[in-house]
């Protein structure tokens, strides 16, 4: 399952894929957690020190090397510089597992060990004083989108995705790719405004949408989420001693968590496995190249001097059964 974390800025959503992303993990159930936000604190929340987060690899840094892999031997790419962040993959492309080594997780991902098993993570990468007045953020979360374009993954399996905050997710297609998004919204007008425009926008791709209600303090805080985003509203989470301890660098382990959010991370797993009866290939496979068409017309024609519109397999469709080319 693919599940996206959103927000506004400082509304908690980090820490909440972070405990997520623990619960999962003390499921047992695989997962690659990836961040891509622009301020890069998946890490530190899933207990990494600032040694151990600075050594962790750019996923953008190795976009040459995920190109090339993904592009496999498939035709109608001619070669690893004519893809863009929205490439589809096609007959002879190479896909991704969760559950699987590649050179893709070898240059991008570390295993982090967490109190209760072990995750992959993977990040964008940050935005560094280099980067000012020269290329775009949303160039570093291309190397993102083009991996979730080619990942193809179980019911039992987890890709959890900490999401820029705002609402530069829309633009790219980037925001269609999971089976289940989790906003994270305090109760208040400004915690709500993002939740609008995510329904506002994804009403016409089907997007999955459950409203996480963080710092919640009271019934009133209850009634306010409630009123402004109806049924959308799954779980409400408030002040956990435990998040105190995990901000200050001193978490204690994963089960003494506090029960009452245990519970709400629960009904979250649960709203994310109860959206694999709705997944539907074919759509998937329908909006990646809706995008890609949108981004070959707009600038990706122009920037590599092909028709990108030609790397579309009008008879592919990506699947849990499709058929992972080996390295040769």
């Amino acid at each position: 399952m693919k599940i996206a974390f959103v927000g506004k800025g400082g509304s908690g959503k980090t820490t909440l894929s972070s405990l997520f992303i623990r619960h999962l993990a003390a499921n047992e159930a695989p997962v690659v957690a990836v961040d891509a936000d622009i301020n890069q604190h998946l890490g530190a929340a899933l207990g990494l020190d600032e040694a151990e987060t600075a050594t962790l690899p750019a996923m953008g840094a190795h976009l040459p090397l995920i190109k090339d892999y993904l592009r496999g031997s498939n035709p109608r790419v001619a070669s690893a510089e004519t893809m863009i962040k929205t490439t589809p993959p096609g007959e002879g492309s190479r896909l991704l597992r969760v559950n699987e080594d590649n050179p893709v997780y070898e240059a991008c991902a570390r295993t982090v060990r967490l109190d209760d098993g072990d995750i992959r993570l993977m990040a964008t990468g940050p935005f560094t004083e280099s980067d000012l007045g020269v290329s775009c953020y949303h160039s570093k979360v291309g190397a993102v989108e083009l991996c979730l374009n080619h990942l193809v993954d179980g019911p039992d399996e987890y890709v959890v995705v900490d999401m820029t905050a705002g609402s530069d997710s829309f633009a790219s297609g980037m925001f269609t790719r999971f089976d289940m998004t989790f906003l994270v919204a305090e109760p208040t007008r400004k915690g709500v405004s993002v939740y609008r425009q995510y329904k506002e926008y994804a009403r016409d791709f089907g997007v999955a949408l459950k409203v996480v209600g963080n710092k919640v303090q009271g019934q009133d805080d209850m009634d306010f989420l409630r009123e402004e985003v109806g049924d959308d509203l799954l779980v409400t989470v408030g002040h956990s001693d435990w998040v105190r301890a995990m901000e200050k660098g001193r978490p204690p382990r994963f089960e003494l968590l506090e029960a009452e959010n245990r519970m709400s991370l629960q009904a979250l797993q649960n709203a994310a496995e109860d959206s694999y009866e709705n997944r539907d290939w074919e759509r998937y496979t329908r909006q990646m190249v809706h995008f890609h068409l949108k981004n070959a017309e707009s600038w990706g024609n122009a920037k590599t001097g092909a028709n990108l519109a030609a790397q579309v397999d009008p008879g592919f469709v990506l699947g849990e059964h499709s058929a992972v080319p080996q390295p040769s």
